[in-house]
């Protein structure tokens, strides 16, 4: 007897069904074939120790499990539950007459239960797609996969609960999950706020200006000024994520098995923040099977980056493709993945080893050239990637201790949201929803300047030596600014403060 079932493998952030055939027939040993891992290969084992515990057998014939496509190559422990159910099936211990209408994806303790698995959305995606009734899998991983509408998700705790339910012994509700209600109860939930930091606010102006336009930024300025506490705060200020957002980074989050147990959607924007000691694979993703690196986990969200210069130069270096793609490749003998990794780059750093190189009251004890040798650990290409460079000063004791109210992150963000409505009607057309997704065409087009903009911003590179890439990134800021005005032209004091922002390309500017 030849029985039938399915599971799904995951490629990237996309599932593919995966056809369990199991024969038995003349012979001994148990077979897989269709180019099982290790982890797959040892399922056997589990098996056999949850039949005897549950008082199935293990056919004393030679057992041949094929899993089809046989030339894509089979990954995990999570196959382990559609094999267990093809196996008592195709021996008559169960009658399971329904198993080729569900996928089914589970790992196996050895008393039968059933721990949970990476992939759930994408595998559900997929199923519903494909026209499959429901999906089995793990009782902790249900809600997950009860995100996607009109597929009956079944959670189950282990696999006897699995065979009584195909078995009709058993009744259980598939899990029923509002997406819509979940997501639009949960949109505005953040802890930090704006309103709780004093002072700073040309920080926070910058911020705004960041977020309005979706620009990278650079905070440079000495220890304890507060650049990791502004970090935090910037996703309360973004716009908020729209369903089809919030799906695409759940799914990301699912591939990599970060969402945890009982998880839900995802509903606030990502803030990744990995510290200096990562590692290149780590950042952008990758490995033996690929997985989606810190950049794709901070997709739609923040990747914030601390002490930039002390990263290694090859882990920052492989940034600077995504940046501009805003997605990554990654490429096997055999396999080809695409993460996405459009996110807001935000980075601070110390102006020197020491840190307090232009500090208004501490002296920096650092040698001469060594604040330049320190800011030299930042490359120029990827410095280039960056829109504005903020320099971040110490708040004093006054504003620390003064009583007045300010702004909350809720007002920044209606600003912001106005600015990015203005953006996507502008840029629909051009495929893109930002100011800092704009080539260099498309500045000359969006980004016109009168004649006394020109003067100024030609003084400006002049004078401040300025280099010539700053000269895109100007025009973007400024258009962003202008948005943020709420004006349809880029006017002279737009352009003005979008010069401030670029110190870090000034001649001279460490010494």
């Amino acid at each position: 007897m030849l029985s039938k079932g399915f599971g799904s493998a995951v490629y990237g952030v996309d599932a593919q069904i995966i056809t369990i055939e199991v024969n038995i027939v003349d012979g001994l040993k148990f077979h897989l074939s269709g180019l099982p891992d290790n982890a797959v290969k040892e399922s056997q084992h589990r098996i056999e120790s949850v039949f005897k515990y549950y008082g199935y057998r293990m056919p004393r014939r030679k057992v041949v499990v094929n899993m089809a496509p046989a030339d894509i190559r089979k990954e995990g422990s999570a196959y382990d539950l559609p094999i267990a159910l093809g196996v008592l099936k195709t021996s008559g211990q169960i009658q399971a007459e329904s198993l080729d209408k569900f996928v089914v994806m589970g790992e196996l303790a050895l008393d039968g239960t059933l721990r949970p698995i990476k992939g759930a959305l994408p595998i559900a995606i997929e199923a519903r797609k494909k026209g499959f009734k429901g999906f089995i899998l793990p009782e902790e991983n249900a809600n997950e996969a009860a995100i996607v509408n009109d597929l009956d998700v079944i959670g189950v705790k282990s696999l006897q609960e699995a065979i009584d339910y195909l078995d009709n012994k058993r009744q259980i509700d598939p899990v029923i999950y509002d997406t819509r209600e979940h997501f639009y109860d949960n949109l505005d939930n953040y802890e930090a706020d704006f309103a709780h930091v004093q002072g700073q606010e040309n920080i926070k102006r910058a911020l705004e200006i960041a977020a309005a336009g979706g620009h990278n930024v650079i905070m440079i300025g000495p220890p304890g000024a507060g650049k990791t506490m502004l970090a935090k705060r910037l996703p309360s200020i973004l716009p908020p994520l729209s369903l089809h957002e919030a799906l695409e980074t759940t799914k990301i989050h699912s591939v990599a098995g970060r969402l945890g147990s009982n998880a839900e959607l995802i509903t606030q924007r990502p803030y990744r923040s990995p510290h200096h000691t990562i590692s290149d694979v780590a950042l952008v993703g990758g490995g033996g099977v690929p997985q989606p690196g810190e950049i794709s986990l901070a997709h739609n969200g923040i990747l914030f980056l601390d002490e930039l210069p002390e990263f290694k130069r090859t882990v920052l270096e492989v940034m600077r493709q995504p940046l501009e793609e805003r997605k990554v490749t990654i490429s096997r003998a055999k396999l080809t993945v695409d993460f996405p990794s459009n996110f807001m780059l935000i980075t601070s750093m110390n102006p020197c080893p020491c840190g307090y190189y232009n500090h208004p009251e501490k002296e920096c004890v650092c040698g001469s050239g060594q604040v330049q040798r320190y800011l030299n650990k930042v490359s120029g290409p990827l410095l280039d990637r960056i829109d504005l460079h903020v320099e971040v000063t110490p708040v004093s004791f006054d504003q620390m201790t003064q009583n007045r109210k300010a702004e909350s992150s809720a007002e920044i963000r209606e600003r912001v949201i106005k600015a990015r409505e203005i953006q996507q009607e502008r840029l629909e057309s051009l495929g893109i929803h930002s100011n800092a997704m704009m080539g260099s065409q498309m500045v000359k087009e969006v980004c016109q300047i009168n004649d006394g903009g020109r003067i100024l911003l030609k003084k400006a590179m002049e004078r401040l030596g300025l280099s010539a890439r700053a000269y895109d990134r100007i025009l973007k800021v400024s258009r962003t600014i202008a948005d943020l005005a709420g004006k349809d032209d880029i006017q002279i004091e737009h352009l003005a403060e979008a010069i401030q922002y670029r110190s870090l390309d000034r001649e001279g500017w460490a010494g």
